[in-house]
């Protein structure tokens, strides 16, 4: 059973929220011939989980309204920006919204990009945009529209909209004011339309060096609202870019060209997290003094996700990586997508905590408990039992001959509708955890000790009879009696002893290596603190040589396993190969962090 296959688990309701009341609203009223999302990140970094749940905010609403919702990258500043990102991106993207919203995923049919020098008359997106799976299809850019952006800006300095600024970025600051201080115009303010017009094409051509002059909007000065004192709409960078290569030496601003690309793809909900909220009115205003035709789009806002334990900060997670806190942004511990899938939690399960958890205008700290919950539900439900020994002690079995083999059967899933079976060995010598043997029990100890009984799951009960050491004291084996009358069929079956543990067949096992990851941080807010690194779990990793059944030889990254009383596991997809097991524990069995 692959991880997002389970028949059983039932699709939860449609959740409700006061975005999702604006769309049905303007559904209702026909406003738009088709709803359009988009999902906009920068490819400056990997996604995370925090991007999940605006992946299935912006996806799940345009496939509850049988609309589209464009993946497309806000590539503006090709400093920070490469092609690993933008391929990590679309592969987290397709993996998180797979078999769920990826007939809404709208592409950038062939040929489709508007043409240089258009303003007004504009191809329509709504008809341009090629479905899910189209040949040759692509997603969409910010810098595909470099021309028609150019363009609009030439625009504004016409209507006397926009000028060419000299100030240095020191001077702009400066210039700008602070929240309780209104700014000063910049002396270049006054341009006219021709010099500005002149200088700007000259910025293009290349005439200046980085820095020398920007574009800057002329709004107002004094107002209360900093985003709209005057903000720039094009720097000077030469430098190549990821999508564009040579071919420009300015580049938009993120403000100026985001709202001119959800307008030229159609888009009608801008949906985007709270910190955007005061840079609305600019998102407004550009749209309005361009004398735009046709319904223009509106922005909408919403709390983005922070989960306790984790950091979703672009910044602080480079350093993790940069640093080698971590290995890579796959790390499976650390918050990111790629760290989720490699870690083996199910496209499902973080689909479903992100599409529910709730979409609200306040900010706040969502428990990883709630998402571990959520993550231990999905697994039970599709994960196959298997028997796997971490710390291995071997065990005797005195009354079974050298070489003999007896058959148990054990439950692949107890949570199938038709449970079914797999045969297990057991031989002579065996191996169980080193925890559920103790010398000198404590109080109310059920496992295996001297003298003591225990079951050995699907197979029988065993005593231990004798306890072998070596010159240093160190238990080295334990010597054990099965009964034999206690196995399925067996006249004593049902005998009853308190405790019953897992193990292996010592000659019938394979090793494997063992990853448990466990939380990044200690404290479940780390990020609010600058010198976020002294939170930094030194027990966030442990590697161990195991042992595990046989079956497991042709385990693959696409399964999901539970290693019974241990926890949930996956196929390692990077380091695991043929007679090399790699095995990444996902999450255990319990919460083991309650107590803590």
């Amino acid at each position: 059973m692959s991880a997002d296959s389970n028949p059983s688990n039932a699709a939860a309701p449609v959740p409700t929220d006061f975005i999702r009341d604006i769309v049905a609203q303007d559904v209702a009223a026909a406003r738009f011939p088709k709803i359009v999302t988009r999902f906009p990140p920068e490819p400056n970094g990997y996604l995370h989980l925090g991007h999940a749940k605006s992946i299935c905010l912006n996806f799940g609403i345009a496939r509850e309204n049988n609309g589209r919702c464009n993946l497309r990258f806000d590539d503006t500043n090709p400093a920070k920006e490469e092609v690993e990102y933008v391929e990590s991106i679309q592969t987290d993207v397709r993996w998180l919204i797979d078999g769920w919203a990826d007939h809404c995923l709208g592409f950038k049919a062939p040929g489709a990009a508007p043409a240089a020098g258009t303003v007004n008359g504009l191809p329509d997106f709504h008809a341009a945009a090629a479905p899910a799976g189209t040949a040759g299809a692509e997603p969409f850019y910010a810098s595909d529209y470099f021309p028609q952006l150019y363009e609009y800006a030439l625009t504004l300095i016409r209507k006397g909209h926009a000028y060419v600024c000299d100030l240095s970025p020191a001077e702009t600051e400066e210039y700008r004011g602070s929240p309780d201080k209104p700014g000063r115009n910049s002396p270049f303010r006054d341009r006219s339309v021709a010099e500005n017009l002149d200088l700007f094409t000259r910025m293009r051509a290349g005439e200046f060096p980085d820095g020398k002059r920007t574009l800057r909007a002329k709004i107002d000065m004094t107002s209360p609202n900093i985003w709209l004192r005057d903000p720039l709409l094009y720097r000077i960078r030469h430098i190549a870019h990821h999508h564009t290569g040579d071919a420009w030496c300015i580049y938009p601003l993120y403000d100026y060209a985001h709202c001119l690309s959800d307008y030229l793809e159609g888009v009608t909900h801008s949906i985007c997290t709270v910190e955007f909220e005061v840079h609305r009115p600019l998102y407004d205003w550009i749209l309005e003094h361009l004398d735009l035709p046709r319904p223009r789009p509106h922005q909408y806002e919403f709390a983005k996700l922070n989960l306790s334990y984790m950091i979703f900060s672009k910044r602080r997670l480079i350093q993790l990586v940069q640093e080698n806190f971590v290995q890579g942004w796959d790390d499976p511990r650390l918050p990111t997508i790629a760290g989720a899938r490699r870690r083996g939690i199910p496209a499902r399960a973080l689909r479903n905590f992100a599409y529910h958890v709730g979409v609200t205008k306040f900010d706040g700290l969502t428990d990883i408990a709630a998402f571990e919950h959520t993550l231990r539900e999905e697994l039970n439900g599709i994960s196959h039992r298997r028997l796997a020994v971490l710390r291995p002690i071997k065990i005797v079995l005195t009354n079974i001959a050298e070489g003999e083999v007896l058959t148990c059967d054990a439950t692949n899933n107890p949570q199938d509708e038709n449970p079914t079976t797999r045969p297990l060995a057991l031989t002579r010598e065996v191996f169980i955890e080193s925890e559920d043997f103790a010398e000198v029990p404590p109080p109310k100890y059920f496992r295996l000790k001297p003298g003591g009984e225990v079951r050995l799951k699907y197979a029988c009960i065993i005593k231990c009879d004798e306890v072998v050491k070596d010159a240093a004291g160190q238990v080295t084996e334990l010597r054990c009696t099965a009964d034999l009358t206690t196995r399925a069929g067996g006249p004593n079956v049902d005998r009853k002893v308190k405790g019953t543990i897992h193990w292996v067949s010592a000659t019938q096992s394979l090793d494997a290596e063992v990853r448990l990851y466990d939380r990044l941080f200690t404290v479940a807010e780390p990020g609010a603190e600058e010198d976020f690194k002294k939170f930094i779990n030194p027990h966030s990793l442990e590697v161990v040589t195991a042992k595990v059944e046989s079956s497991l030889a042709t385990a693959t990254p696409a399964e999901r396993y539970q290693f019974e009383r241990t926890g949930y596991f996956t196929v390692d997809s990077k380091d695991s190969a043929p007679g090399k097991l790699v095995f990444n524990r996902t999450i255990s069995l319990k919460d083991t962090w309650a107590k803590k």
